[in-house]
Order: structure tokens, then C-alpha cells, then sequence
């Protein structure tokens, strides 16, 4: 299921926005949710109200890798640490 979807996309889902490339100051970092629908939801808004993030910067409901699954990504940018890139 989730191959069919990705194979009708245009994009490719996990790569960064061509506006938006990883560069030597910071990069992107993903968070994978995966449950049953209302897992997912429920996931998202306790992560809300820790403030974690917005519900909105999450990915809407995408097919997940078993039957029954949903999941939905978030991504951040992250500074990377400059003593640790030489």
C-alpha cells in the first residue's frame, strides 16, 4: 500500500525542499508517528500541548507501512554543532 502511494508521487517525500537544502550550519531532522488513526492524532496533539509543536507543522495522514496504519511526519531544522564538523 504505502509503495502504490509513493510510486503516484511526484515528489519524493523524504527529500528536503529544493528552497530549503541542509547546509553546514544546520540540518533537518524528522519525527515519524505511526499508530492507527486516532493514535497518531492523539500523538500529535499531547506532543501539542507539551509544546513540542504546532499541530499544524505535522504532515497531514499518510498511508503506513501495515494495514490499518497511518503516519505523519514533522521536520525541524536543527543548528548543527560547529566543534563537530571538522
Amino acid at each position: 500500500m504505502l509503495r502504490a502511494f509513493l510510486s503516484q508521487t511526484p515528489i519524493n517525500p523524504g527529500a528536503p525542499f529544493p528552497d530549503r537544502q541542509p547546509s553546514d550550519s544546520w540540518e533537518e531532522v524528522r519525527v515519524l508517528v505511526i499508530s492507527s488513526p486516532d493514535g497518531v492524532r492523539e500523538t500529535v496533539h499531547e506532543l501539542h500541548r507539551r509544546g513540542f509543536a504546532q499541530v499544524g507543522a505535522w504532515s497531514k495522514l499518510l498511508p503506513g507501512p501495515n494495514a490499518g496504519e497511518v503516519m505523519s511526519i514533522l521536520t525541524r531544522r536543527r543548528a548543527r554543532d560547529r566543534s563537530s564538523l571538522s
